[in-house]
């Protein structure tokens, strides 16, 4: 079963026309990542997978239930989600050990709710997995921007989701920070146990290792899509992006130059 069935998809709002005609599956043991131009609608697109928006027109299947036929509340405790829209939703005061196990209720800032042992102890797993493990009682608001990203990708995985979705998780920090998180991911996609991954990002150096399968966006549809290597290529960059670009790996990771006159 695919864990997302899009066809002919389309989003249109207040009369723009966002996305148009998108078809697009992921099976289980895929790790996608979207690349396209500002105003593609990559984030729109990663909303839909993530049932927070439906689409206009078209259908639309997430983890082999149809939009406008279920409940997609019941969803999304199966879809763990890092954006910056959520980030900014987390109470700075809270722990890090908090902000993480508060993702087992589908909350965001610790209340009434009573926790397991069992809820803590994964949690305290998912830091060390994450390179947190010695910040579990430092609060949200005084780590790095780095332990930040870090922190919102380990909420996400807490639940151990059958889809995980990462919105630009290395957007903004610095090559230190960068390099640390995108290695973490690498790992994390190259594990047979990990769920299917959608990752959504504007520099092509920002892809980890390990990804499977690329789309690029433009103009609100599908430029080309499939095998990462037979997408992400020099001609097919450069047309989606509209300037001559050069593309090759190093050490697994691709690298984007720009051409010279």
């Amino acid at each position: 079963m695919a864990v997302i069935s899009l066809r002919n998809v389309s989003v249109a709002r207040e009369g723009n026309q966002i996305l148009s005609n998108i078809d697009w599956t992921v099976e289980a043991n895929q790790r996608w990542v979207i690349i396209g131009p500002n105003g593609a609608g990559k984030t729109t697109l990663l909303r839909i997978v993530a049932t927070q928006i439906h689409p206009s027109t078209g259908d639309a299947q997430v983890l082999g239930k149809d939009f406008g036929h279920y409940d997609l509340s019941e969803l999304r405790p199966r879809i763990g989600f890092a954006s910056t829209a959520l980030a900014s939703r987390i109470p700075l005061m809270e722990t890090v050990l908090d902000t993480v196990m508060t993702a087992s209720h589908g909350v965001i800032g610790r209340w009434t709710e009573q926790y397991d042992t069992i809820d803590e102890r994964r949690a305290l797993r998912v830091l060390t997995e994450w390179d947190l493990g010695d910040f579990a009682d430092r609060t949200y608001g005084s780590l790095s921007d780095g332990e930040k990203k870090r922190t919102q990708i380990a909420r996400a995985v807490m639940p151990d989701p059958e889809l995980l979705l990462l919105d630009e998780p290395v957007a903004s920090l610095d090559l230190a920070a960068r390099e640390q998180t995108v290695s973490l991911i690498g790992e994390y996609a190259a594990s047979p146990y990990s769920p299917a991954m959608v990752m959504v990002t504007h520099h092509l150096e920002e892809i980890p290792a390990g990804f499977t399968h690329a789309m690029i966006l433009a103009d609100g549809g599908v430029f080309a899509a499939g095998e990462i290597g037979h997408v992400l290529t020099s001609e097919n960059i450069s047309e989606a992006f509209g300037l001559g670009i050069d593309i090759d790996m190093v050490n697994g990771r691709y690298r984007a130059t720009a051409r010279r006159h």
